[in-house]
């Protein structure tokens, strides 16, 4: 007699256990009945345990042949009594008329012990056409109608108004072009000595340094500034036009110039470089990196500027002493 009601009470134990563990899917349609082109509502419900992980399968371009999915899954869910209803809903259509019956779709565990699926029923649906012709099409005979003019709409016109913009735009440019070609022949422009490169490069080293740009976020925009201070160095110390070439071609540029490959070059290397890899690879380097490659900046600016003449004052003095 225990040992009966001992296995009852085990009976009962699974019985709750599995209870408590019941997962329902259910998926359907708003109507199961609709017109080519109209759109619905495909819903998916599943109800389980709260405490229960489940990977529910989103569906993606079509339930089935000549249903399509235009936007979803948009999610929901509730929690009460211990159990989590997950909605999904997706916006469909469908172009060719016919019955379907759209596959179950369901929800899995993984664990492991394996694979367990729960599954909805088949959702049908019938896509009808739209009749336009009367039943009895045979027993009255109808004019021929006449050609559809359709108004012109906004979207027709709008190219032919863009082309005609560009169009002034463009010889209102070429108008201003030759002014300006003229004005440069007849006028010659007054030639004012530029400070040294190296003068420029430091200035606006400084503005960058005051910016803050990495410091704010603005990492891409920090090296677009600091390879542009430096490629403007290079065309004005060495006649290198590097803000027109790629890297290597800035870096074989300067080759040719007899700038040696020794260790300021594998500087300047690294930095144009290590620029291009944030600004085209999406490369993120850490802070020490950007501040590295501003000092690095500066020295290279330091050691290749031009050194400026300095006048003997002792031997000039002497010179003129001798003179008198």
């Amino acid at each position: 007699m225990r040992q009966i009601k001992s296995i009852l009470l085990l009976l009962f134990t699974v019985f709750t256990a599995l209870n408590g563990q019941d997962v329902t899917v259910t998926a359907s349609f708003d109507t199961s009945k609709i017109y080519i082109g109209d759109q619905i509502n495909y819903t998916v419900t599943v109800d389980q345990p709260s405490d229960l992980v489940l990977n529910v399968i989103q569906l993606k371009d079509t339930l089935c042949k000549n249903i399509e999915i235009l936007s979803g899954p948009v999610l929901d869910s509730s929690l009460t009594n211990g159990r989590l209803r997950l909605v999904s809903k997706y916006l469909i259509t469908s172009f060719d008329s016919g019955y379907y019956q759209v596959p179950p779709t369901y929800a899995e565990i993984k664990n492991e012990n394996g694979i367990k699926r729960f599954y909805s029923d088949y959702s049908p649906l019938e896509v009808m056409r739209v009749k336009i012709a009367p039943p009895d099409t045979t027993a009255k005979i109808f004019d021929i109608v006449k050609p559809y003019r359709a108004p012109v709409t906004i979207g027709e016109i709008l190219p032919w108004v863009l082309l005609a913009a560009l169009l002034a735009a463009a010889i209102w440019g070429i108008i201003k072009l030759i002014k300006r070609f003229k004005k440069l022949k007849s006028e010659p422009e007054q030639v004012i000595n530029p400070d040294p490169a190296h003068i420029i490069a430091f200035r606006d080293l400084e503005k960058l340094r005051e910016e803050q740009l990495w410091q704010k976020g603005e990492v891409k925009l920090y090296y677009s500034r600091l390879t542009e201070i430096l490629r403007q160095y290079l065309e004005n110390r060495y006649g290198v036009f590097s803000l027109e070439m790629t890297t290597s071609e800035t870096l074989e540029a300067l080759v040719k110039t007899g700038f040696k490959k020794d260790e300021l070059y594998s500087t300047i290397k690294t930095i144009l470089n290590g620029s291009d890899l944030v600004k085209f690879a999406k490369y993120k380097p850490e802070l020490s990196e950007n501040e590295q490659h501003f000092d690095n900046s500066w020295k290279f600016i330091e050691l290749t500027k031009v050194k400026e003449e300095i006048t003997d004052t002792v031997d000039e003095k002497k010179k003129v002493e001798g003179a008198l």
